[in-house]
């Protein structure tokens, strides 16, 4: 059983399964039942990424109770706009065969529109449709200005994380504020798993430098969405929560914070 946090009347795994870019349906098939069998519950798509209702088929077949899943999506930029939020929900909906999600995010701190879309969110939320709501991409500066007109905090924000951009004001900030982090990329996206102190901490822990990796997520706080389609990775990056890195170690890894973003960057966005 993978551990979970409390997230508002609910709970959240602390491992989910990503699936930004996974375009096949039988590719997306075949990750899901090895994920399920490796032990994911926690599935993370969002409305760009155009799989949602590949991924409510494969977990049609997989024939589990909807109460066994956590299931995210994220309103697309392109739908920020009020009436358009809850049509485009709907439809999000009908393509995941769910009458609710887990968890739903603003994919991205869109200026002027950001708004009235959380005000939707929140009515989203009253309605039972979602169990908790949250963002995506936002920096401390945006939470702050959201915290002016929210009636409700979001639940989550989603970053990209990891430990070349390991992000240390936004962690310190999220957890004031008691809002989880999930750590998207949090595998840098392949970038520096080659790196010499990863792997002599990989050899240490009797690992793989991606486990390590993602275990650094874990110990800061936040929970890890790694994606791939290979199924010996797949499994891989669920089994870490069978050693816990050392205090002095996590202080090595804290050196090899670059502030390197491989996806887009938010923190201009005003």
């Amino acid at each position: 059983m993978i551990p979970s946090s409390k997230l508002g009347t609910h709970t959240i795994p602390q491992v989910g399964f990503g699936l930004w870019q996974v375009k096949d349906q039988t590719d997306l098939d075949q990750s899901v039942i090895v994920a399920l069998d490796a032990g994911y519950r926690h599935f993370d798509t969002a409305q760009i990424y155009g799989n949602e209702a590949m991924l409510g088929t494969a977990l049609q077949k997989a024939d589990l109770a909807r109460d066994e899943l956590f299931i995210t999506t994220k309103i697309s930029v392109q739908n920020f706009r009020k009436p358009t939020v809850r049509k485009s929900f709907e439809q999000s909906l009908i393509n995941l065969q769910t009458e609710y999600v887990d968890l739903l995010l603003l994919h991205f701190p869109v200026t002027v529109l950001r708004k009235g879309a959380w005000q939707v969110l929140e009515s989203i939320l009253a309605d039972g449709q979602a169990r908790s709501i949250g963002v995506s991409n936002y920096t401390v500066r945006h939470l702050k200005q959201l915290k002016k007109y929210a009636t409700v905090m979001p639940a989550v924000n989603q970053v990209e994380l990891h430990i070349y951009l390991q992000q240390p004001e936004l962690l310190e900030y999220c957890k004031q504020e008691g809002i989880v982090v999930e750590a998207y990329s949090p595998l840098a996206h392949g970038k520096g798993l080659d790196d010499e102190t990863l792997a002599k901490l990989a050899k240490k822990y009797s690992k793989t430098p991606a486990q390590i990796m993602l275990r650094w997520c874990l110990q800061v706080g936040a929970i890890p969405l790694p994606k791939s389609v290979t199924p010996e990775r797949i499994v891989q990056n669920i089994d870490i929560f069978d050693f816990k890195l050392s205090a002095a170690d996590m202080t090595t890894l804290s050196s090899l914070d670059k502030n390197m973003r491989t996806c887009w960057d938010p923190t201009r966005v005003p």
